[in-house]
């Protein structure tokens, strides 16, 4: 009878180990996937995921004449910038400086500019920004595109 005792004790103690130990694992491997998942965070950006650098070029309207023929090249932290009146000037306005990314990465702003001196940064593309820094919409928005050559 002391030896059936002492098996149902030492069954008892060996389930309610296992269990303990079953539970503790489950816990660490459901704190791990929170912990996984909350880092991976999409950091991908225009700024560190696509080849922005070079040379960008198209015409943007203007509220009088013919447009406005504009070349933007980007280089690792400065930018040219040659615009030329179409129908007005031949003689083309250049302008370089230093360009900045905003937090999010995927516009950036042309120092030693007037406004707007903003550009979406996309696929093979920049995009004109208005004086406060949004896409221009309506009929005429994809005029204010510049396309890498």
């Amino acid at each position: 009878m002391k030896n059936g005792i002492i098996l149902i004790i030492c069954t008892t103690l060996l389930l309610s180990c296992g269990g303990q130990k079953k539970k503790n694992q489950e816990s660490e491997n459901s704190s791990t996937t929170q912990s996984t998942t909350s880092t991976n965070v999409d950091t991908h950006n225009a700024q560190n995921s696509l080849d922005y650098m070079g040379y960008y070029h198209g015409v943007l309207p203007t509220a009088s004449g013919e447009g406005m023929d504009v070349c933007i090249t980007l280089n690792d932290s400065i930018y040219t910038k040659k615009m030329v009146y179409i129908g007005k000037s031949e003689e083309p306005i250049i302008s370089t400086g230093p360009y900045s990314w905003n937090n999010e990465g995927n516009t950036i702003t042309l120092h030693n500019e007037e406004k707007p001196n903003q550009y979406f940064v996309g696929e093979n593309t920049l995009t004109h920004l208005d004086m406060d820094g949004n896409k221009i919409e309506g009929e005429l928005a994809d005029k204010y595109i510049l396309k890498k050559e």
